[in-house]
């Protein structure tokens, strides 16, 4: 690197000829006020690259992990055409932790340094992936509560304020489009099939309803991160309000199949065109979260092994590449 290189980010103020002292700080705050993206090489205070560090390469490690509940249903879909339409979807999931691993990686932070954060349990990913699919309908579920969920996250990540990130969601978020009308096209068979099929649909949408609630995050003021995100625009809505919109979007959808949701407090409010609802347990939350959901150890252990297994493959790109580059500089 060169020595007289400037780095933007760890300085605030720089002498200019003819311009005088130039504030980065205020020219970052007037991009946000301007709705501008932030792009890797401008500066930009230490919080809000490391807020960046740990939301993106946490959401990364949710999509490696989110392909694990799923994945082991891919040998026992019921057809060939849900076999083919698991396995697209599973795909997907590892193709948006690579987005968002590199998005992440233009922040400073390496791709080995995030998947050690994961391997090692340091870092943490969704809530939800530490739960167990028990049955195919499980499957409908995850597809049509948990994408659901997800995308009502992410639609606003297309406008965060940081570009790489803003721009990797745009294919991510049609992605899980296709997931979510998967799943419940799935939970649609299920609930106007059999008595027995219906029934497994109800079972699903009870064990799945309240950890997809919990998705959202902690209620906004026992988050430790709403207020940045929301100040530096990385989100544009809080916790609570993704989570109304949801429950307010789910419900025409439950009704139409005919199946019920796990709350006896749920109701439709006429003063707020909403629906009160029972919080999540969030003492379960808070226990997942700190690994000891009913799948935490699992999940490590699988990621663990699957990176164990394939480290011939990553040695044998790196020589391939090396052997290629030097090639290149031969000729």
């Amino acid at each position: 690197m060169d020595k007289n290189r400037i780095n933007p980010i760890f300085v605030r103020t720089i002498t200019l000829k003819n311009m005088g002292v130039v504030n980065f700080e205020d020219l970052f705050e007037a991009k946000l006020a301007k709705n501008d993206m932030i792009e890797p090489k401008d500066w930009m205070p230490e919080n809000y690259r490391k807020h960046l560090i740990r939301q993106i390469s946490q959401h990364a490690h949710s999509e490696i992990v989110g392909m694990l509940p799923e994945g082991n249903w891919i040998t026992r879909a019921p057809s060939l055409r849900s076999k083919l339409v698991l396995l697209a979807k599973v795909q997907d999931e590892g193709g948006h932790g690579l987005y968002l691993y590199t998005a992440a990686e233009s922040l400073g932070t390496s791709r080995d340094e995030m998947l050690d954060a994961l391997l090692t349990g340091k870092a943490k990913y969704s809530s939800i992936f530490n739960y167990p699919t028990l049955t195919w309908a499980d499957v409908g579920a995850v597809g049509w509560l948990v994408d659901g969920a997800a995308i009502m996250n992410q639609v606003m990540l297309q406008r965060t304020s940081y570009g790489p990130y803003a721009r990797a969601m745009v294919r991510i978020c049609k992605e899980e489009s296709f997931h979510q009308r998967q799943g419940y096209e799935l939970m649609t068979h299920l609930a106007f099939g059999t008595p027995a099929q219906k029934e497994m649909a109800q079972d699903a949408l009870n064990r799945w309803w309240y950890p997809t609630l919990m998705m959202f995050g902690p209620p906004d003021i026992e988050s430790p991160n709403s207020e940045n995100a929301i100040k530096w625009r990385i989100k544009r809505e809080t916790n609570d309000q993704l989570r109304q919109r949801f429950v307010n979007q789910s419900m025409p959808q439950i009704e139409y199949l005919g199946l019920t949701v796990p709350d006896k407090n749920l109701k439709w409010n006429e003063a707020k065109k909403g629906y009160d609802f029972s919080e999540p347990d969030w003492t379960e939350f808070k226990a997942v979260i700190k690994g000891n959901g009913p799948c935490n150890k699992e999940r490590l252990a699988s990621r663990n092994k699957s990176h164990a297994e394939g480290a011939w493959v990553r040695e044998a790109a790196t020589v391939y590449a090396k052997k290629q580059n030097e090639n290149y500089e031969a000729a």
